[in-house]
Order: structure tokens, then sequence, then C-alpha cells
């Protein structure tokens, strides 16, 4: 999956020149956390979060007497050494920059335009899709030794049930390096008769832990 395909394109903006106090209605109006800024050849020249308008505005308590705060212009607060991505870069990708750089959003831009952008809740969206988590169905986790075909003999395995198959997430065993957990969800409600099928043929069942099925 591409960065074009879960992007936000109809993205709400501002001018360097524009307030603090234009910023905060924009956020209010769109319900939004993140404003890119751009120049008038829309450019991204900077970025503005809720969190630093927080920042730079005074308590809620003390508005009245710091109005000339809210009339500074948007350069004043915006971060300048913004990271961006590009409409065909991956999804995995974008999000392992949000995990390195502990960030919420992504402008991402095209030809030095800004033509959409990426936050945290798009990339949590896309994950309960990419999952299936979203769908009624059941998880399976399975231990297997990290070797070629493990994955290929459970498939196997399921598709002699008629099982339909929604994702599948790999992840290294964090306690042994030889092995890896396959989280499988399947279109199913029960997957009991599936487990001991599992079972049966050799594989090491994490989860579910039914009663009165040893694993």
């Amino acid at each position: 999956m591409i960065v074009e395909q879960i992007m936000k394109t109809d993205v709400a903006t501002l001018l360097p020149t524009d307030t603090i106090a234009d910023a905060i209605q924009l956020m209010e109006s769109r319900k939004i956390r993140h404003i890119p800024i751009i120049n008038q050849e829309k450019h991204l020249v900077g970025l503005v979060t809720v969190s630093k308008i927080h920042e730079a505005t005074p308590s809620i308590f003390h508005t009245n007497e710091h109005l000339e705060d809210l009339k500074k212009p948007i350069d004043a607060i915006m971060e300048r050494n913004v990271i961006t991505g590009h409409p065909l870069d991956f999804v995995e990708e974008v999000a392992g920059l949000f995990y390195e750089h502990k960030i919420s959003c992504i402008p991402i831009i095209n030809n030095r335009e800004l033509v959409g952008i990426v936050t945290e809740t798009d990339l949590l969206r896309t994950l309960v899709e990419l999952t299936g988590a979203h769908q009624p169905g059941s998880q399976i986790e399975i231990k297997v030794p990290n070797l070629a075909g493990k994955l290929s003999e459970i498939t196997t395995v399921i598709k002699n049930r008629k099982a339909n198959i929604l994702s599948v997430l790999v992840y290294p065993d964090k306690l042994d390096e030889q092995y890896k957990i396959l989280v499988i969800r399947l279109q199913t409600m029960n997957p009991t008769v599936l487990i001991q099928d599992l079972k049966q043929a050799g594989f090491h069942v994490l989860w579910p832990n039914l009663p009165g099925i040893s694993i």
C-alpha cells in the first residue's frame, strides 16, 4: 500500500503571515491538530501543531491579558525542519518515520507542492483495515520455527477447513530468535476445530487458549 491511498488531499493550510488566532480558529472549525504552512507557490515552508499553539498561547485564565500573542504571525512559532513524504512512498516506511522521529503527521509533497497529509489517525485506521480488525472474525497466534515454508503449511491446514483468511502478521519471538509468531485473523467466529487441526499437524498454538484444548 502506498501513501497516496491513505493520505488526506483536502488539506487545511495557512500562510506564514497568518496569525496564531487564525490557526486556532482553523483548527477548531476543521477539528484538526496539524496545519501545513505554505507560501504563495504552494510550497511547504513550515508546520504548526496543536502542541505548538498551546506553547505559544496564554493560559485560558489570562487570555484578555495577552491578546497580542494571538496576533503574532504563524512563522514565529511554526516548525521549519519538517519531515515530508511522497505519494508513492510505502505506508510502512512512513509509519517507520512516525516511530523513529516521534512525530504525529507528515505532509506529502509532489513536485515541491503540498498534495496531502498523513496523520497518526490515518495510520491507525489503515492498520485496522489491513488487519481486518473491523470485521467479525477470530484470531489465532502460532509459534513456528523461523524457517521457510511454515506459513504455506499453516495456510494449507486452514484451506482444508475452507476458512477465509482476513490478514496475516508476522513478528519475531522476543524470547527466542529461532522462532517467530504468526498472527492470523480468520473470517470465522469459532476456530475450535481449526485449532485442533493445527495441533494435530504439530503446530504450537499460543492463542486462543481454549478450555479443554491443551496448547
